[in-house]
């Protein structure tokens, strides 16, 4: 017993209106109006003040990437540097 597929093989040739065309404005890579944000408007951040530190991001070089593999590492490291290091 063979089984059969009831789909035509031959598919129908693409349409030229299938795909949207991109206007002009769109092409010259501009914003649409409706993302266009006016910073005159803007208003504090309100969470601001509920983060309790402030932290700092540092890029490690390569090679000291390699030794220090998270951030605990790196933190215990500088601070026994730290305490070494008179004041």
């Amino acid at each position: 017993m063979s089984s059969a597929s009831s789909v035509p093989e031959v598919r129908p040739t693409a349409s030229s209106n299938t795909m949207k065309k991109t206007s002009e404005a769109r092409k010259k890579n501009e914003l649409r109006s409706e993302y266009k944000f006016d910073y005159a408007k803007a208003k504090p951040n309100r969470f601001a003040s509920r983060t309790r530190l402030q932290r700092l991001a540092v890029l490690l070089d390569p090679d000291v990437a390699r030794v220090f593999k998270s951030a605990e590492s790196v933190n215990k490291a500088l601070r026994a540097l730290i305490s070494s290091v008179p004041r």
